[in-house]
């Protein structure tokens, strides 16, 4: 009697092909069971498996959300220090020169600069434009 045996998708399992043969000496040892586990673990195996995988997309999708949520942050922190809202203050200011107006443009296009001159209070904000022109005159002027 000859008989083939082949793997199933789930290597827990053995598909045999009782197709050649009477049945025999493996039918009797089987119980003429086409699927027999090869371990008798494989029920907690395949558990915790399952377990594993959920594990890791309950993961992924809390990565995903923090990251939903810190690029919602940053568009938020950006709309509150934009060029457009720093301009907007910037006339709303009284007494601005016309060169520290145009300098303050210029220094607006650094991130730092415009989150500190909307974190200013509105009598310090014309200050501190004065002492960044001064200080950047002087340092062109050495």
């Amino acid at each position: 009697m000859q008989r083939h045996f082949t793997m199933s998708a789930d290597p827990a399992l053995v598909d045999e092909d009782a197709s050649s043969g009477s049945g025999g000496d493996l039918n009797m040892l089987d119980g003429n069971n086409k699927h027999q586990p090869v371990t008798p673990n494989s029920g907690r195996r395949k558990r915790g498996r399952k377990a594993t995988g959920d594990a890791i997309v309950d993961a992924m999708l809390e990565i995903a959300a923090a990251s939903k949520m810190r690029a919602a942050a940053i568009m938020r922190n950006e709309e509150r220090f934009a060029i457009s809202k720093c301009i907007k203050v910037l006339d709303e200011l009284q007494g601005v020169d016309q060169s520290i107006y145009f300098f303050a443009l210029d220094l607006f296009e650094n991130p730092n600069a415009r989150e500190t001159f909307i974190s200013l209070k509105n009598e310090r904000r014309l200050t501190w434009l004065q002492c960044k022109f001064n200080t950047s005159a002087n340092a062109a002027n050495r």
